[in-house]
């Protein structure tokens, strides 16, 4: 099977073009994403046709769950497919499991510089994110893990984040809290944890333990409802540059239409062969 090696500011991911999902995808995900005895990645991206857009995208978690999203996978996807397949089309369409995102890419000659993918509507609905909580929207809410107290807000860009903000994300204990947060009964599906320090209105240092994952270098989808999160929480202005350990995004929050804008870079690592007789 021949793969590509991506990653967006170090969110990295193996890329595979296929026809249909393999029905081993959970099982090949486990054994690729392995950083010593595979390739090594935080997750397995599968292109494949799609009849609604330009190309359809599933993820599957280094631990073989699949992820309904993933900004940084999603621009990765544009990359490959503008530099490997089209060539052409500057504006594109991924179909993911979250629906139909809007792609738009900045080009030097045959290579993408940047991407802007059209995040849609944040979904706040506590039932929809989901969150095992009442109400049209849980902002600044309570939650415990034994004595350690923290306060969440939840925000789903297609897959459930809870953001809690704190004095110092980049010493934060992410591995200590963050697995705890993940698989807490309030959270059904399980959910992705970013810890915010907003540094100013305009400007968000953000860490991030993704849900069947770990820590991460970076998350666009937890950069995206970091920003939605400190709006909510008249903490921040609608369009923000989130710093992330893997480099920074530009978010914006347009209040014409409701929808989250992430600009970054994707980046080509190499190219591989995996024989099924290997890992």
């Amino acid at each position: 099977m021949r793969f590509t090696k991506m990653h967006g500011l170090g969110n990295d991911f193996i890329v595979v073009t296929e026809h249909t999902l393999p029905k081993e995808a959970p099982e090949l995900a486990r054994r690729l994403c392995d950083r010593r005895l595979g390739v090594g990645a935080d997750g397995l991206v599968f292109l494949l046709p799609s009849r609604a857009g330009d190309v359809r995208m599933r993820i599957l978690n280094a631990d073989g769950s699949e992820a309904e999203q993933c900004g940084n996978a999603v621009r990765c996807v544009a990359k490959y497919y503008y530099e490997r397949i089209s060539g052409e089309k500057k504006e594109i369409i991924v179909e993911t499991g979250a629906g139909l995102q809007p792609i738009r890419l900045e080009t030097d000659g045959s290579q993408v510089e940047s991407i802007c993918v059209d995040m849609g509507q944040p979904i706040l609905e506590a039932s929809r994110v989901p969150v095992a909580l009442e109400g049209k929207q849980v902002v600044d809410h309570p939650v415990t893990i034994g004595e350690k107290s923290f306060r969440f807000t939840a925000v789903s860009m297609g897959n459930p984040h809870a953001v809690i903000f704190v004095d110092d994300a980049a010493d934060f204990p992410v591995e200590t809290w963050g697995p705890r947060l993940e698989t807490h009964p309030l959270f059904p599906n399980k959910t992705n944890v970013e810890f915010v320090t907003i540094h100013s209105p305009r400007e968000l240092e953000m860490r991030v333990w993704e849900r069947g994952v770990g820590p991460t270098l970076a998350c666009g989808t937890g950069a995206c409802a970091s920003l939605v999160a400190a709006v909510l929480n008249g903490a921040a202005d609608r369009r923000a540059r989130v710093r992330l350990k893997g480099g920074d995004l530009e978010i914006q929050w347009s209040e014409r239409d409701d929808r989250v804008y992430m600009t970054g870079p994707a980046r080509m690592v190499f190219e591989g062969e995996w024989n099924e007789g290997s890992g």
